[in-house]
Order: structure tokens, then sequence, then C-alpha cells
């Protein structure tokens, strides 16, 4: 019996195998009841006819040596038509065996890869559902596993071990069956031997599964040094602690050289100790057939089909030990993609308004009280009215509740408290879609796939012209930028302008709200990571496109909110102050103290 093929590294068991098993098979795997019905009769089929083989070979060997004693006795000799007959037999069943094999195999992978599919369909849509609560708890790696490594695990896992499960079973049954008709005794030896066998593995496992343990603690210790250190490594060699880094790194790969080379060491023993056992066995079944045989009890041909047998035996138990780690891990991924697919969704509103069109932007806060988690509220009582085609600024220190209150007003989260209004409308009354269309979001992270330039502008508009996208591109002040690429519009993100900046991505995203034209824009920090000069020039397209439009501008740099129709403070999740730029200094206040403070930065700065 081979070594375990996963090296022996410790498998991930499921929370609950049983409940998880039996939801597999009851809501994904009885819909291909009849395919797989297909896979057991064609694997059952394929096991049978390839057990039967050695026992007619047998009979072939049978036939070549009573020949040749008869020749010796001067009698009859061998009758070599009889052996071709037995052997285009056994020619035969291993030809349909080979065919069943086939059907199976094929059946089974189409069932898999379906069910594959449709889980990432599922899981795909599922993303889109989830409240936005949940990726604050979730990693992006977390949710990124599931969606690859679970389901790949799951689709090779169940493609392997449902038919090996099968063959096994039926390769074990059928060889004992086999094994019986030929001889008990012989039998029983061969029996006898597995219990020994197992209770050596085992303990040779037991040994080395604790070796196993730390080498993948070790590998992943080693993992995330070399992670952080190439990542960092300009700061490495700024503070010169290249000497200690490496010292370090020695250490942890030396604790992962001592625990890998026991663990493999331990894990290689175990196919030398059944091979032995294997052979002592053999050797018993060989004396006792030999000895059957002197007595005429055995032919000589059911000896061999017997050893053939013998030596077949262990496969299946070996292989179904492998199974039962494979279905650990099989079951416990499928596990966290049904978790995954069961948490709660989004709220839909049932006949939610879809019309937005005759919708103006008159935006009212009134009472609103939200916290991520409702035992830490960070938003007590905010009021507001906006009124249609102001530009409103909301300023704050850090943890103040700006950016909060923008997820709000797109329903990215619920209110704990109070209203949201749309002219007069809450917007717990609109559908969710329709609601997000009247918004254009600028962020200070900048999102971009990996498409073309063009396709990037206009993700918002999908129906938008050529001749639209350069003019959004030209108010965005990027159309220069794009000229300059390889392919113009035409350039694709991360392959011919892998050297764009951090503002040039901003301006993209820019170009993109201009495009989409929405009634309501939210911009947050949207000139953060553009040059004074650069920033300027955006000011100006900004306030061509804010026209006309309700805006919101989160900003920490307060020169750049001066003309705001009203400039909202906040802290600790209120406001505390509210008015223009002038007002407010004038007031000598939170806001007052927030801009002199940034000046008095500037001036230290440059002196």
């Amino acid at each position: 019996m081979p070594g375990p093929r996963d090296g022996g590294k410790p498998v991930v068991k499921a929370k609950n195998f049983k409940g998880t098993t039996k939801k597999l098979i009851k809501n994904y795997l009885a819909q291909y009841k009849i395919k797989l019905l297909i896979v057991l009769i064609f694997a059952i089929g394929s096991t049978i006819f390839t057990i039967v083989g050695p026992k007619i070979l047998g009979n072939a060997t049978t036939e070549i040596f009573s020949g040749l004693m008869g020749k010796l006795s001067g009698a009859t000799g061998i009758d070599f038509g009889k052996i071709a007959q037995i052997l285009f037999t056994l020619l035969g069943l291993y030809v349909i065996s080979v065919i069943f094999s086939v059907v199976q195999g094929f059946t089974m992978t189409s069932v898999v890869q379906k069910l594959t599919y449709n889980l990432r369909n599922q899981l795909a849509q599922k993303i889109n559902k989830l409240p936005m609560n949940y990726f604050d708890k979730k990693t992006n790696g977390e949710v990124l596993s599931i969606v690859t490594n679970d389901i790949d695990t799951l689709s090779m896992n169940l493609n392997q071990s449902v038919t090996q499960i099968i063959t096994s079973i039926c390769t074990i049954i059928g060889i004992l069956i086999m094994m019986f008709s030929i001889s008990w005794e012989m039998t029983l030896i061969s029996i006898i031997i597995l219990p020994v066998s197992g209770f050596i593995v085992g303990m040779v496992a037991k040994k080395s599964q604790k070796y196993f343990k730390m080498q993948q603690d070790y590998l992943a210790h080693v993992n995330g040094q070399v992670e952080e250190i190439y990542s960092g490594l300009n700061i490495v060699k700024a503070f010169n602690s290249e000497e200690k880094v490496l010292k370090e790194f020695k250490t942890s790969n030396g604790k992962l050289y001592k625990s890998a080379w026991k663990s493999q060491f331990l894990s290689g023993l175990m196919h030398p100790i059944m091979n032995f056992i294997s052979n002592i066995g053999y050797v018993g079944v060989a004396v006792v057939g030999g000895y059957f045989a002197i007595q005429g009890k055995i032919t000589v041909g059911n000896i061999q089909s017997f050893i053939q047998y013998n030596r077949q035996f262990t496969q299946p138990i070996g292989q179904i030990a492998q199974i039962s780690s494979m279905l650990q891990a099989m079951i416990a991924a499928a596990e966290r993609i049904f978790e995954f697919l069961e948490e709660e969704e989004e709220p839909e509103t049932l006949n939610g308004i879809t019309d937005t069109s005759k919708l103006k932007g008159n935006i009212e806060f009134d009472h609103v009280k939200f916290g991520y988690n409702k035992d830490k509220i960070v938003i007590n009582d905010f009021s507001a009215n906006v009124k249609e085609g102001q530009k409103i600024a909301i300023v704050g220190p850090t943890g103040a509740g700006k950016t909060t209150m923008v997820k709000l007003l797109m329903r990215f989260y619920d209110v704990l408290g109070g209203e949201i209004k749309i002219d007069g409308n809450n917007i717990k009354d609109f559908d969710r879609g329709a609601l997000r269309k009247m918004f254009g979001m600028v962020l200070q992270d900048t999102w971009l796939f990996g498409g073309t330039v063009q396709e990037n502008i206009k993700y918002g508009k999908e129906d938008a012209t050529d001749d639209e996208i350069i003019r959004a591109a030209k108010a965005a002040h990027v159309h220069h930028f794009i000229k300059t690429l390889p392919k113009g519009y035409k350039s694709i993100l991360n392959e011919e302008s892998s050297n764009i900046s951090a503002g040039q991505k901003q301006l993209l995203t820019i170009a993109r709200v201009i495009l989409a034209d929405p009634k309501i824009l939210i911009l947050d920090e949207a000139t953060s990571s553009i040059d004074t000069r650069t920033e300027q020039q955006i000011q100006d397209a900004m306030d061509n496109l804010m026209k006309g439009r309700t805006s919101f501008i989160i900003a920490h740099r307060l020169s750049t909110i001066k003309n705001a129709d009203l400039i909202l403070v906040m802290n600790h999740g209120d406001i505390v102050e509210q008015g223009t730029h002038e007002e407010l200094l004038a007031k000598e206040g939170f806001y007052a103290d927030l801009y002199n403070s940034q000046f008095e930065e500037c001036d230290d700065r440059i002196e």
C-alpha cells in the first residue's frame, strides 16, 4: 500500500460531517441521480470484469501445466486451441472493463463539473446579494478561498472519491469471494495479516502526524517571513537589517527542516512496512498453496490466481484509507461553501420605487442613528437638510463618521434609527439598484479592472458613444494622458499601461463618474492622489460637473472646500457645526481650529 497522497498533512475536519454530507447529497447530487446510477452500475461492472480476470488466467495456467504433465507421461499434449479461447475471453473481458470504466469516468466527470459550475454561479450571485457588514467581518482572502480553493477541493475530491469508494468496496468484496472460492484456508492467512499491518501503520502514522503538524506550522511561519521581508525589502536595506533578518530566517528554516525530515521519513516507512508484511503473507500463501497442490486439493492455476488476488487485496484497503482524508477535506470545503451560500442576504424592498427620473436630489437626514455594531454607535443623532444642486462638504477628524454617512445614503448599510429621505421618499422605499443609479461616486481608493481604458471609463454607462467617452476624459483632464498610451483608449490596463500612476488612475475614475452623469455626486477624498496642479484642473472640472447637481464632498484638506454651499462639521458621530466657510471661521469654533491647524502644519513644513 502506498503512503498517503497528501504527504500525511493534517486534514481540516468538518464541524458537522453528517449534516453537510446529507445536504450535499439531498440538495445537490440528488438532481443527478440518473447519471449517478449509471456511474454506480458501470463502476461495479468494470470492477467485476477486472476481478474475474485472474481466475480465468489461472485456468489457462492450469491447462498449460496439465498439458506439460500429460506430455511428460506420454499422453496428450498442450491444447493450444483451448488456451487461445481462454485468452481471447480474458481479452474480451478486459476490453469490456475498459469501456465500462470510460463510461463511468465520463459520466462522473460531467456530474462533478456541472455541479461545480452551478456552485460557482451561485457563489458569484451570492456575493452581490450579501450586505456590506458581511465583508467587514471577513477578509478578501477568506472569501476568495471559498470561491477558488474550496470549490476546487470539492470538485477534485468528489470526482475521485465517489468512483474510488465504489470500485474499492466492489474490489474488496469481489476478491474475497474469489479467494474463498479457491481456498478458505489461504484466505484466512491473507486476512490475518491485515490487522497486524493496520496496527503497525497506525503507530507510524500517529507518530508522523505530530511532525506533519509542526511542519505545516513552521512552513506557514517561513512563508510569512519571506512575504514580509520581500514586501518590505527597501525598509530592511534602509535600516541595515539584512543580517538580523537572515538569522531569524535560518532559525525558522532549521526548525522546518527538522520537522519536515522526521515527518517525511516516518511517512516513507509505511510503504516498505506494508511491502514487508504483504510479502510475509505472500510466502505463507505460497507455502500452503504448494502443500495443497501436492495433496491435489488445488490446481497450479488456482494458486497463481490466488497469489494475484492476494497482491490486489491490500490495494483497495489502502485506497479507502486515503479516501477517508479526501472525504474529510471535501466535506469541510462543502461546509464552508454552504455556510457562505446560507449567509443572510441584503433585504430587498418589494415593489420599491424604480422610477427616479423625476427626482431632483433634495436630501434630508432626520435624526439618523447608526453603528456597525449595535453595541457601538458611531452616529448618534445626525440631522441635516440638503437642497437640490447644493455642494455639501463633510469635514471632521478621522473616525468622526464622514464616510459612514455616505454609505448610509447609498444603503450599503441601513440606519438603526431615524430616516434618510430623497425628495420626501424614505430611501428604504427605493429599489436598491434604482437608488444607486442616482449616485456617482469617486473614492479615495481607486478601482480599475483589467480591461481597456475605454471599458473602464464607460463602466457606469455601457451604451456610451466614443464621443461621449472622449468628452468625459477631457473634462477629467485625462484625455492627453490616454493618447500617450500605445493603443490610446484601446490600451489594456495592467498590460500596456503598467506604469500608470495613482493620480492617473484617480483621473480615470473621475472620468467614469462624469460620463455616468448622475444626479447626486459623492467625492470621498477624490483628489487625494493628485498633484497640486492637476488638483486645480480637477476642481475646475468638478465645479462644472456639480452645477445643478447635489454633491457631497468628503475632504481632509479644508482648502479644497472653501466654495461649498454648506459645510457640515462632524465629530463623534454628530454635526457640531454647519455653515459656509466664512461663517464657520467667524465662529472661531471646532472648524476654525481644524482649518488653522492645517495651515500651521503647512507653515511648519515650509520653514
